[in-house]
């Protein structure tokens, strides 16, 4: 029997998905890169069109018969069609079960949201945001229940961002992190302190914006597939593997924060620009999950981009651009600087050792907000709480606290785990790769990264979102074990502070 009818239908409307939600991403972002200040209401219109026009789409009877009738008859589809339908299938079985209304007005208040929390980081001031982040927090409570009602609130979130994971794991792996890591932490306090001095340099943003453009190209990234923009908050989004939009920040004070943000904004980049050709405008267009995604980004920018052997790769091609600014320091110098360990208040800023304690505050504070009976009210109070219970710290105002990271404005609740554990995804990448090859360490400071791309782009990146996030992983790497992590960070520190 043929469903030639059936197959048409549903990939007709992937098409328009894609087209739908290019146009969206493309309204993002812009609004967070050059739109003017006063365009909010505009293009929460705009926006609330498109995403109409994608709900009844997806909703519409015509696809849902055709899903029905495919998967009545799974049976006599390839395993490519079977994939197909299945995500298909989940995505229409998801957003039928949110209310039209609820679904747009939540389109809106998410753009409001993001513009509120601008003006509330800018000015420290909670209060802004306050109200916006309670509706959120409303709505995203309803739809968890709507998508995925066997499971509770915050495992139906987490669901979102890494399929298979939730809160059963994400304690267990929290807590083997936490043992893991808090040992080296006590080791490193009695030794002296890391010199950070020798980066802490102006680097006028002029010479930065150069210096970004010879990372992307030290990368292996294409430039005719990307543009770079600025914003407060870095991020990537890809609406094809030929259109990357990739963001930075400068600080003049430290040239090197840029030069982070952008090996980490770049394996996002690398990922999408190295999914197959054929996966475009389908339903499997870009990254499986935000772990796997995170897994690249966190790869590029630690595992590589803070190695011994890159560092100097990355030193000399800095020179190029802050001759004075670096003359005298030394490789050594260098990779110490960049991997000195201590608290900090800034997440995108925190050092690979205590990274996991920063995902941990949210995780806790996500917990309470959606497990628990935290109102959105006391939440900065808590935040700062933790921060000095996991890193002996205090924010002394909101802007370098809650306020800091975006993904609250976008309703994002869930994702910040998937930064942990894609670190953790990265140290199994690097195992295998170093059984496969292990002298990879050689070309790499060289600068040829060929190897390292080549092994993510065959076993990562090239398949798209056709493999759920745990098969693609354990087809790679075989079962996850946080201890790869734990003896990585282990083996990274005691080199940096001759322990």
């Amino acid at each position: 029997m043929s469903f030639e009818k059936e197959l048409e239908i549903l990939r007709n409307a992937e098409r328009s998905m894609i087209a739908l939600r290019h146009a969206s991403g493309v309204l993002i972002y812009d609004s967070e890169t050059v739109a003017p200040e006063k365009s909010a209401e505009g293009r929460g219109r705009t926006l609330e069109y498109l995403g109409d026009l994608e709900y009844q789409l997806i909703t519409g009877r015509e696809l849902n018969d055709a899903i029905d009738t495919l998967q009545a008859n799974s049976a006599e589809l390839s395993e490519y069609e079977k994939r197909e339908v299945e995500l298909a299938a989940k995505q229409v079985r998801e957003l039928s079960r949110i209310p039209k209304d609820e679904y747009l007005k939540n389109i809106v208040l998410q753009n409001e949201a993001n513009q509120a929390w601008k003006k509330a980081k800018a000015s420290g001031d909670f209060s802004i945001f306050e109200p916006y982040l309670e509706k959120e927090v409303e709505f995203t409570k309803k739809m968890a229940g709507w998508i995925n009602p066997e499971l509770s609130t915050y495992d139906a979130l987490l669901n979102i961002y890494e399929e298979g994971i939730g809160q059963e794991f994400l304690d267990k792996f929290f807590a083997d992190i936490k043992a893991g890591i808090l040992p080296i932490i006590e080791k490193v306090k009695a030794v002296p302190q890391v010199d950070r001095t020798c980066i802490e340099k102006l680097c006028p943003a002029d010479k930065q914006r150069e210096f970004t453009k010879e990372i992307c190209r030290l990368m292996g990234l294409d430039m005719k597939k990307l543009v770079l923009g600025e914003v407060e908050h870095p991020f990537t989004d890809g609406y094809n593997n030929s259109d990357i939009r990739l963001t930075t920040h400068y600080y003049e004070h430290d040239f090197t924060d840029n030069m982070f943000s952008i090996l980490h904004e770049g394996g996002h980049s690398m990922y999408e620009m190295n999914c197959d050709d054929k996966y475009n405008f389908t339903i499997f267009q870009g990254g499986v999950s935000m772990g796997i995604h995170e897994s690249q980004s966190r790869f590029y920018e630690n595992i590589i981009g803070r190695s011994y052997a890159f560092t100097g790769v990355l030193l000399e091609a800095a020179r190029k651009f802050f001759p004075q600014q670096l003359e005298g320091v030394t490789h050594d110098d260098f990779f110490k600087a960049v991997n000195r360990t201590e608290p900090s208040l800034i997440r995108i800023q925190a050092d690979e050792l205590t990274y996991a304690l920063h995902i941990m505050v949210r995780y806790e504070i996500e917990k309470q907000l959606f497990e628990g009976d935290l109102k959105v009210h006391d939440a900065p109070k808590v935040w700062n709480d933790l921060y000095e219970e996991y890193l002996g710290i205090r924010p002394e105002n909101d802007s370098v606290g809650i306020l800091q990271d975006s993904h609250w404005s976008n309703g994002q609740f869930g994702y910040f785990p998937t930064y942990a554990v894609g670190s953790a995804y990265g140290a199994q990448y690097l195992h295998q790769m170093l059984q496969e090859k292990p002298d990879m360490w050689d070309d790499v400071a060289k600068g040829d990264l060929s190897f390292v791309t080549g092994w993510l782009k065959e076993h990562i990146q090239r398949h798209a979102s056709y493999y759920k996030p745990d098969v693609l992983f354990e087809n790679a790497c075989g079962k996850f074990d946080a201890q790869y992590f734990i003896d990585y960070l282990n083996d990274k520190y005691t080199k940096v502070y001759d322990l």
